[in-house]
């Protein structure tokens, strides 16, 4: 685990985040994902609620954000369930980041499809840009991780970073896509082939070709 990210100190962790508190906007957010749940059964929005604050971190520090301990304390505690049940949570799931990040989490996959796909050039696109896996860049503004399978196979390789997806990836697609964001453009979410749409084989599609056409045809009406 070389390569993970470090959690800071936590006497520093707690005099940064030790009096967290919901921001208005988020507590009404907070009150609403709540109500979802029967009563007796709020504990099950622990979820969404270390989402929630963990973008509120995010927006602070202007990073995609974390959960400090004293974070996941809070949730807790508003879901009146014992830390440690909120903790198993936050560090199952590797869409909760237990130590900081930059304002850009690249997670590239190395999975079988990926690699064999190519994540290896996605991977070298990144380390050529200073990146370092379970580092952030000294400017802040990168987080490099290895993931395993995110479920997009069929456009293998691909990367998330924060809440996108880029699909469909060679060297110079993912070294465009870092140049944007770190000129503070919005690249092209999604495939990167200009041959694809979604996830349709690259030749075209092999059934249905008439609705195809027929769906096409409508588009091109509007």
């Amino acid at each position: 685990m070389a390569d993970a990210p470090q959690i800071p100190d936590e006497a520093e962790v707690r005099a940064r985040w030790g009096a967290f508190a919901w921001t208005a906007e988020n507590a009404e957010k907070a009150k609403a994902i709540i109500a979802r749940y029967p009563a007796g059964r709020q504990r099950s929005a622990v979820m969404p609620l270390l989402d929630l604050a963990q973008r509120q971190v995010g927006a602070e520090t202007e990073t995609q954000g974390w959960l400090p301990v004293p974070v996941i304390e809070y949730v807790a505690a508003e879901l009146d369930m014992p830390f440690m049940r909120a903790y198993e949570v936050a560090s199952f799931y590797t869409m909760y980041n237990l130590a900081p990040v930059g304002r850009y989490h690249v997670q590239v996959c190395g999975t079988t499809p990926c690699l064999l796909r190519g994540s290896d050039d996605i991977m070298a696109a990144c380390k050529n840009r200073g990146m370092t896996k379970g580092k952030t860049t000294p400017d802040g503004l990168f987080t490099l991780t290895e993931v395993e399978c995110m479920g997009t196979c069929t456009n293998a390789p691909m990367v998330q970073i924060n809440d996108d997806n880029y699909e469909d990836l060679d060297y110079d697609s993912m070294v465009r896509i870092l140049d944007d964001l770190a000129a503070g453009k919005q690249p092209k979410t999604g495939t990167q082939n200009p041959k694809r749409h979604t996830s349709e084989p690259e030749g075209g599609p092999t059934t249905l070709k008439e609705m195809v056409k027929a769906n096409h045809d409508y588009r091109k009406e509007w």
